[in-house]
């Protein structure tokens, strides 16, 4: 039989322990920080390492409830990138950096798809007994196919049965799709909706009009709302920290990207639309529209045929959403005329392949 209790045996928490980070992270919580790359996931991680390790407040305004060891992997920078950066940030944080109760796995490859590599994780972290075990990021951790729910899954759950057995919160850094802002941050999240719905604690990073702007979930408790953020700092300290800004003064409307207004236009039309039409009413140069062409096309939201583009259709004939997988591209080869490369008199538009 399993074990059971009566529902006023369950604990209950006081309401000063639900936070390993007030209103950031609960505690013990499983969760994502996410979003498109280039938008400081791998900062914002660093800073709820230093923070948990030395007690000082998250992004220099999130307290912290309980310090205690860190745990961290970081797969795709090199030890010295995140040496610096743990010191510019903890200096940021007014703290001392050789004090920090942060433990920099070395290893160099982490494989939850691999049994040996997830009980070596374990048994570091029964040994360590962190407070937090950050993982960045989940693409570096597996050979799987992250579209998979039934290959994704067990990976999840592996890092949930660590949670709980350990009572040690989990924050894996993950990509959004590109050109994804203006969808639900967390179904912008890449690969399978699994990774969305195992978060506890969620955090997203896109940049909005030129701003960088933080999304905070949580499934137990009331999330604020976006928070506008900034890389900022001498060289020595470098940090993010909570940009103030006057809400009034905010205009709520977002210039849609390039490829929602390609998606946009081709869902509109009652026809294919040449590549010279949608530059025509796009106005970007030739080679960008290339590029977006070029990227919508091979996730499969358009295609092209010798009529031009039109949204991809499903197997059972349902055209693509505008919400669908979206990528800007970002070209900035120049093209001596109008057309793209391999665009015919008829308005077809034989994109070639992006050189090198």
């Amino acid at each position: 039989m399993l074990p059971v209790r009566r529902a006023y045996e369950l604990d209950d928490r006081p309401e000063e322990q639900r936070w390993l980070i007030d209103e950031l992270w609960a505690e013990s919580a499983v969760g994502i920080v996410g979003g498109e790359p280039k938008c400081c996931k791998s900062f914002l991680a660093l800073d709820v390492a230093v923070s948990v390790a030395s007690g000082t407040p998250c992004l220099r305004r999130f307290a912290v409830s309980r310090r205690g060891p860190v745990l961290l992997y970081a797969a795709e920078d090199a030890l010295d990138v995140v040496r610096r950066r743990l010191a510019g940030i903890a200096e940021a944080a007014g703290t001392c950096f050789r004090s920090l109760d942060v433990h920099v796995i070395t290893a160099p490859s982490v494989r939850l798809d691999a049994r040996k590599d997830r009980d070596r994780l374990r048994e570091t972290v029964a040994t360590l007994e962190p407070r937090i075990l950050i993982l960045d990021p989940f693409v570096r951790l597996h050979r799987i196919d992250e579209n998979a729910a039934a290959e994704v899954a067990p990976l999840l759950a592996y890092l949930r049965e660590l949670q709980r057995e350990r009572q040690v919160a989990v924050m894996l850094v993950h990509h959004a799709r590109k050109g994804a802002g203006r969808i639900r941050a967390g179904q912008a999240l890449r690969g399978s909706s699994e990774l969305h719905a195992w978060g506890d604690s969620n955090l997203y990073l896109r940049r909005c009009r030129g701003d960088l702007v933080l999304g905070i979930e949580h499934r137990a408790a009331a999330s604020l709302g976006d928070l506008r953020l900034a890389l900022g700092g001498d060289r020595d300290a470098i940090a993010l920290q909570v940009v103030e800004r006057d809400h009034a003064a905010d205009d709520d409307t977002v210039e849609p990207s390039l490829d929602e207004r390609i998606i946009e236009l081709l869902a509109e039309a009652d026809h294919p639309l040449s590549s010279r039409a949608l530059r025509r009413e796009c106005r970007v140069r030739t080679a960008t529209l290339g590029e977006a062409l070029r990227q919508l096309e091979r996730d499969q939201v358009i295609t092209r045929s010798s009529a031009g583009f039109e949204l991809a259709r499903s197997p059972s004939g349902v055209s693509v959403s505008r919400t669908s997988l979206q990528t800007t591209g970002n070209g900035n080869r120049k093209q001596p005329d109008d057309e793209l490369p391999g665009e015919t008199e008829a308005g077809s538009a034989e994109v070639q392949p992006a050189e090198g």
